[in-house]
């Protein structure tokens, strides 16, 4: 997926102030135009397609390798040219999964891997278009753990991570100098949508389905491979995967929904994720940090067991007066209701529980 636009060119270093450099590229990032009904040619490994970009200026490619791709890396560039109204030369990295790979895993980005406070607007609009990559704040641990889901068991399977946000592909610059910043292992897709904000039209289109038709799209690309949702508790990811489970039986391995919300409301949709969860036989987890994340990561073999003391370390650097070596065991249940009382338990001193839902596994001698 890609974008033709016009914008306005980057201000210029020593000209403006840093204050006003960095209004200026906001304003610079919001006020781009996409180029609609232009055409836009990629090619790759010896097959090339031509698509038309749509009437924000997004296209999409689906390009078949006719040739192997080299087995000695996993990203793969892309030549792409605009062809009309002018012609311009340019290109693009894509991730091909090895036959390693075990298992896609698919995230959230706000209150998830970032603090962003979508609960309250006037905070998270500040942090979305004021804050630069170097001013905002990853949750402690969160690129250990996502580099160990990324290399998997062996640290050889170069998992498939992809990211789902509802912020505007505006903050995209942003948000992937960020993740570099965070050594958090880059998506092979960065799906953010189109707010459409402009002067007749000052607030951002409603997109209810984007997450999920997002996600659907990912599950049918990768049919043979299991999933791993990460999401948190504050707005609607409990809801969408709730949908996902229940349409997909048996694709989804493991559910974290980062517990960031002590709002009563929200439990009625954490408990209707625990239901889908029990009745398809994946697992839950609803957790107080990215440390019991990890540890459950270990126990459903996703992680290996010695990445957990590379997510301690990193969380004590972000954080060094936590205590994280007391992190609390997740507590075991088989009943929705166990991750809604979760929900509301804890206060500002004391951490919720981490609490992991899913069938009692069996037990019997030979």
């Amino acid at each position: 997926m890609g974008r033709v636009l016009r914008q306005f060119g980057e201000p210029r270093r020593g000209q403006w102030t840093s204050l006003a450099r960095d209004l200026l590229d906001i304003g610079r990032r919001v006020l781009r135009r996409g180029v609609k009904d232009a055409t836009v040619c990629g090619r790759i490994l010896g097959t090339e397609q031509r698509v038309c970009t749509d009437r924000d200026g997004y296209f999409r490619l689906a390009l078949k390798p006719r040739e192997a791709p080299p087995g000695d890396r996993h990203w793969h560039r892309v030549e792409l040219t605009l062809e009309s109204p002018v012609t311009v030369e340019s290109g693009a990295d894509v991730f091909i999964p090895s036959a390693c790979a075990r298992h896609v895993v698919i995230s959230d980005i706000d209150d998830t891997v970032m603090v962003t406070g979508v609960a309250n607007r006037i905070a998270m609009l500040t942090r979305l278009f004021l804050q630069g990559a170097d001013s905002r704040v990853a949750f402690p641990g969160v690129g250990a753990f996502y580099r160990a889901l990324y290399e998997g068991v062996d640290g050889a399977e170069h998992n498939p991570m992809l990211y789902v946000s509802r912020a505007p592909w505006s903050l995209y610059e942003v948000l992937d100098e960020f993740f570099r910043l965070h050594r958090i292992p880059v998506g092979p897709i960065l799906f953010l949508r189109e707010w459409g904000i402009s002067l007749r039209s000052p607030l951002p289109r409603r997109a209810e389905d984007h997450k999920q038709s997002l996600i659907e799209d990912m599950l049918a690309r990768y049919p043979d491979l299991p999933f791993v949702l990460i999401g948190d508790s504050g707005q609607h990811d409990p809801e969408v995967y709730a949908q996902l489970v229940h349409r997909h039986p048996g694709r989804v391995k493991a559910i974290y929904i980062r517990n960031i919300s002590r709002d009563p409301t929200r439990g009625e949709a954490i408990e209707a994720l625990a239901r889908e969860v029990l009745d398809t036989g994946s697992s839950l987890l609803l957790a107080a940090d990215s440390y019991a994340m990890a540890r459950h990561a270990v126990e459903h073999d996703l992680i290996p067991a010695a990445a957990l003391a590379a997510v301690n370390e990193e969380r004590a650097a972000q954080e060094p007066e936590q205590a994280f070596s007391d992190s609390r065991q997740a507590d075991r249940a088989d009943s929705p209701d166990a991750a809604q009382q979760a929900l509301e338990a804890g206060d500002q001193r004391t951490p919720p529980p981490s609490v992991e839902v899913e069938r009692r596994r069996s037990s019997h001698t030979e």
